[in-house]
């Protein structure tokens, strides 16, 4: 029997079409595989940058955000974006890129209150809020918020926003802040691109944690280098209370971020002022005169056992009290937010430590403790002074005892001797 042919070298130039389409395959195959082996590189090569600004900038959270979004927008290709940071109460710019006209408008926002109306019905960044990992959206003109929250309406109108993509920075169930980024035609982000997205926001919290830890330890350290500076005045001018009562406040405005301050003893029935910080005007004059304190005065509200007196706006405290001539003259000179630090020995008060704040902003939890260990200090330096006092009082008295005594027995002497001659 004769040999049947092979069919495709009976067919060569099917056997050639078979091998150039599967060369083409390959071809491409490796085109994918070399593409996807570029895009990891330039992944990681962006996450090297970001760790690299991270360490060369320690603390410092601009240059970290920037490179972050940077590599963000680029690698996502992406027409803008920003960063948003979330402080328990409100969200604030922190960073933003893109077109001239988006990020003036970014800028002019600034910030918003959540719960506000300036979220409305849920928009990407209030669906991170309330708790969404992830908010993507592939065309921002078909969502409800579009049509309902005109905060939300104007920010896609003004930076043509087309796919929006956020991501939540979060430690552990807590939300530190947004990371957002913007296409300007609908066409959704991929998966790689949202995973590449999470990872720069796990680098923003990073970034912010590094920086609250370096912040932290830098305060502890101030707080400490201010403790033992008053300590240092108060045992090189001892029984001199003045110098002492002046460093104490200039450490607490340094640190505590006050305005005018003032530092004040009671006396058991009226109050003065032994130091002040940036007081002028109609406010000096009166604070210059002892005063016994009225009803509701912060001083009287320490009497009654008030561990401090926090005032938010001394504007709408002076509405409320308009025959009050020292609160109508703290609100006359700008001041805004207060603070009374009481200085107590046991429960008697000595007097307190007051800070004005020309804005309103509250003083911080761990203002008010710091103020608290100035007054502890004040406290410590009064009594210095007083035990300082006794001792001199009672070593004069000694003085004068052993003076009269030796005096007595000259006397004594002097009759001896005449009564023997």
């Amino acid at each position: 029997m004769s040999a049947t042919p092979d069919s495709t070298l009976a067919n060569p130039e099917q056997r050639i079409g078979d091998l150039e389409r599967q060369l083409a395959e390959r071809e491409a195959e490796l085109a994918e595989c070399k593409a996807e082996r570029d895009e990891a590189r330039e992944q990681q090569g962006a996450t090297a940058e970001v760790l690299q600004v991270i360490n060369s900038s320690p603390g410092d959270l601009v240059p970290v955000f920037d490179a972050i979004l940077e590599k963000a927008m680029s690698l996502c290709e992406a027409a803008h974006g920003h960063i948003w940071i979330y402080d328990g109460e409100r969200v604030h710019l922190a960073a933003v890129r893109g077109e001239p006209r988006f990020v003036e408008w970014m800028h002019r926002l600034g910030s918003m209150r959540l719960g506000s109306r300036s979220l409305g019905r849920p928009s990407p960044l209030g669906r991170v809020v309330r708790g969404e990992p992830i908010a993507h959206v592939a065309d921002a003109r078909e969502e409800e918020a579009y049509r309902s929250n005109p905060i939300f309406r104007e920010q896609v109108d003004v930076g043509g926003l087309r796919a929006i993509l956020d991501i939540g920075l979060r430690k552990g169930d807590a939300l530190l802040g947004i990371i957002a980024v913007y296409r300007q035609e609908v066409r959704p982000f991929t998966d790689e691109q949202i995973a590449l997205l999470q990872n720069f926001a796990a680098q923003a919290v990073i970034a912010m944690e590094n920086a609250r830890l370096i912040t932290e330890t830098r305060e502890a350290l101030e707080q400490q280098t201010a403790t033992a500076e008053v300590l240092g005045v108060i045992n090189s001018s001892p029984g001199d209370l003045a110098p002492v009562f002046d460093a104490i406040l200039e450490k607490a405005h340094s640190l505590c971020g006050i305005s005018v301050g003032t530092l004040q003893i009671y006396d058991g029935a009226k109050v003065r002022t032994v130091a002040s910080r940036g007081v002028t005007g109609r406010f000096l004059e009166l604070l210059q005169k002892p005063y016994k304190p009225l009803p509701g005065h912060p001083a009287s509200r320490l009497l009654g056992g008030e561990r401090i007196v926090h005032i938010l706006d001394l504007r709408e405290s002076a509405k409320e009290q308009p025959d009050n001539p020292r609160q109508q003259a703290s609100a006359q000179q700008g001041l805004r937010t207060a603070l009374w630090v009481p200085l107590r020995k046991d429960t008697e008060l000595l007097g307190y430590i007051s800070a004005f704040r020309q804005e309103v902003q509250p003083f911080s939890d761990k203002q008010i403790a710091l103020l608290e260990n100035f007054a502890a200090q004040a406290v410590i330096a009064m009594e210095n002074a007083r035990l300082l006092g006794e001792l001199r009082e009672r070593t004069r008295d000694l003085q004068e005892s052993l003076e009269y005594q030796t005096a007595t027995s000259d006397v004594l002497k002097v009759i001896r001797r005449s009564g023997a001659g």
